[in-house]
């Protein structure tokens, strides 16, 4: 209960500032009893925000850095919005273990941004894995819209694309091999649904 209240209040406050966004194809989503991971660019603070709210009812857990539990208020609050820590330099066995708990045997699925930054384009092999040992199909979105809290409370448009599943159907292994042809299909959804909302969208990240 207290998952969907911080998750519809946080919305609300970009509905607030920011309106209500463009969505398309929001039935790509599996139904609700169905574990899934839902993955995407990292491109904004709030995009995870704007993906577990339009996927409600389900809930989601997703990775975050460990460093941003530091500070207890803050921390408490995004575990409290399902998130739980890892290290990007040396990631544990429960990067691994608890998604994949949740995801066989729980009710909520796993959103997952395989960049694993705001500022970077590489995919990483993590979800593989986990899709594979969970048995949990991967489903692809992008956000497109503002990146700054300026463009935020300007108004500028925020849209939303969901596609289908990542087929992984001839994958028999998350080796180095199976990784990589996963990460290139992911790769390649996430450009067709940005084309698809806008055929001219380059993606520039904020500089640090």
């Amino acid at each position: 209960m207290f998952y969907a209240f911080l998750r519809n209040l946080v919305a609300f406050l970009l509905y607030a500032v920011n309106g209500r966004p463009e969505v398309h194809n929001l039935d790509k989503l599996p139904n609700k009893e169905e574990n899934y991971i839902l993955v995407a660019p990292h491109r904004t603070l709030w995009d995870p925000v704007y993906l577990a709210f339009l996927a409600r009812p389900k809930q989601f857990i997703f990775m975050a850095k460990k460093e941003l539990f530091k500070n207890k208020i803050f921390a408490w609050w995004i575990k409290k919005c399902g998130a739980f820590p890892v290290d990007r330099e040396n990631p544990g066995p429960s990067a691994l273990k608890i998604p994949i708990k949740e995801l066989k045997e729980g009710n909520k699925s796993l959103i997952m941004f395989p960049s694993g930054t705001r500022h970077s384009d590489e995919l990483k092999g993590g979800v593989v894995a986990i899709a594979k040992l969970s048995k949990a199909r991967i489903i692809p979105a992008v956000y497109q819209g503002p990146l700054t809290f300026k463009d935020l409370f300007k108004r500028k448009k925020v849209k939303m694309n969901f596609g289908d599943p990542i087929d992984m159907s001839d994958i028999k292994r998350a080796n180095a091999e199976g990784i990589d042809i996963v990460t290139k299909r992911i790769d390649e959804a996430f450009k067709s649904l940005d084309y698809d909302l806008d055929p001219n969208y380059k993606y520039i990240p904020i500089k640090k």
